[in-house]
C-alpha cells in the first residue's frame, strides 16, 4: 500500500504542491476582498450596500462548478490575459467565491460588536472608515475564528473542483496514477489521509488562535 507513495514522490509532490497552492492563494482572495465586501454589507453609504448585497447574492447562489466554467472559458475570451494559466484562474474563481461566505461569516461577527463602542468611536470624531477597520473589524475577526476556520475547510475541500480544469491537485491524481497502473482504491484512500492531516493543521491552527484571540465576556 505504501509503494503507491514511495513510487511516485513526483505525483503526490506535484498534487500536494498544486492543493496548497489552490488554498492559500484562494484563501488570501477570500479573506482581502471578504473582509472588504463584508465592510461594505453594514456600511452607511446605501449604493455600497447594495453593491455588497448583489455581489454576495449573485455568487454565492451560483454553483461553484459553473464560476469555474466562467473563469476558464470566458475570462480569458474578455480579457487578454495571453497564455491562458488554468491555475491563477482556478485561485481566482476559488476566492471569489469563498470571500463571499467570508462577507457574510464576518458580518455576523460585526453584530456582536456592541452597538456603543461605534458610537463612541464616532463621538470622538473618527470617521467610517476608521471606526470599521481600527475598533468593529478586529473584534469581529476575533469572535467569528471558528465558523471563519470552517469556510476556509470548505474552501480546502473545494480545491478539488479545479481537477476539471486541467489543474493538477490532490483531485485529479487518481487519474494520473491510474496510467501508472496503480489501485485507484488505493490511492483514493491516501488521497482522503492527505486530506486528514491538511484539516486537522487548520484545526489545529483554529485552536491555537481561539487561545491568542479569546474574546473577555
Amino acid at each position: 500500500m505504501f509503494d503507491a507513495i514511495t513510487n511516485n514522490l513526483d505525483l503526490w509532490g506535484q498534487a500536494i504542491a498544486g492543493t496548497l497552492i489552490l488554498f492559500f492563494g484562494g484563501a488570501l482572495i477570500a479573506l482581502v476582498l471578504g473582509f472588504i465586501v463584508g465592510a461594505m454589507r453594514v456600511s452607511p453609504i446605501p449604493i455600497a450596500r447594495a453593491v455588497a448585497t448583489a455581489y454576495v447574492e449573485l455568487v454565492r447562489n451560483t454553483p461553484l462548478t459553473l464560476v469555474f466554467f466562467i473563469f476558464a472559458f470566458a475570462v480569458p475570451v474578455i480579457l487578454p490575459l495571453g497564455q491562458t494559466d488554468y491555475l491563477m484562474l482556478g485561485i481566482c474563481a476559488l476566492g471569489l467565491y469563498t470571500a463571499t461566505y467570508v462577507a457574510e461569516v464576518l458580518r455576523s461577527g460585526i453584530n456582536t460588536v456592541p452597538v456603543g463602542q461605534a458610537e463612541a468611536a464616532r463621538a470622538i470624531g473618527l470617521p467610517f472608515e476608521q471606526v470599521m477597520t481600527l475598533i468593529v473589524l478586529p473584534q469581529a475577526a476575533r469572535s467569528v475564528v471558528p465558523p471563519m476556520m470552517s469556510v476556509l475547510i470548505a474552501l480546502l475541500k473545494n480545491t478539488t473542483i479545479a481537477a476539471g480544469f486541467s489543474v493538477m491537485n490532490l483531485g485529479s491524481i487518481r487519474a494520473y496514477m491510474s496510467e501508472r497502473g496503480e489501485n485507484a482504491m488505493v490511492v483514493l484512500i491516501w488521497v482522503a489521509v492527505v486530506f486528514v492531516a491538511l484539516v486537522m493543521l487548520l484545526s489545529w491552527a483554529q485552536n491555537a488562535l481561539e487561545r491568542h484571540w479569546k474574546v473577555a465576556r
